[in-house]
């Protein structure tokens, strides 16, 4: 069965030195703020970042992350976090790919899944709010199944 891809979003940085170890190669850990960041530009390009998310009642943890990592990002390189939303109405699901720009080498695969909770009585949702879908509707990329 082929992966439905509703949106796609890419965000660019370059790796800071306090990013990496002696050795000038990035630790595991910060690959978690890499998808972090594309994550919030992409919610910030749609008009739901956490402040809103927060204003329509809702919190969004993650829960659940993976990470595969293929190379190392190495201090100064510039890298590419590509995001693709695969799924949008019971959860938000990204799926991410990180690569060096100028080489165009792939350094890590991840993915991460996202429910949304009521601010009001602490339950997850089961079905992503209205507002969200509203919202991601909007992204210029948005393809409905």
């Amino acid at each position: 069965m082929t992966e439905h891809i509703y949106c796609r979003h890419s965000t660019e940085l370059e790796v800071p030195f306090f990013d990496v170890d002696a050795l000038h190669i990035v630790w595991h850990g910060h690959y978690v703020k890499y998808l972090e960041v594309a994550r919030c530009a992409f919610l910030s390009a749609i008009g739901y970042d956490y402040s809103e998310m927060g204003r329509q009642g809702y919190s969004w943890p993650v829960v659940q992350l993976n990470l595969k990592y293929i190379k190392p990002a190495r201090f100064g390189s510039r890298i590419r976090i590509d995001l693709a939303v695969t799924e949008i109405e019971s959860c938000l699901r990204i799926r991410y790919t990180i690569t060096d720009c100028d080489s165009g080498t792939k350094l890590t695969k991840g993915s991460t899944v996202q429910a949304a909770v009521s601010l009001a009585d602490g339950r997850m949702q089961f079905q992503t709010p209205p507002g969200w879908l509203e919202a991601v509707r909007r992204h210029p990329t948005f393809q409905a199944v």
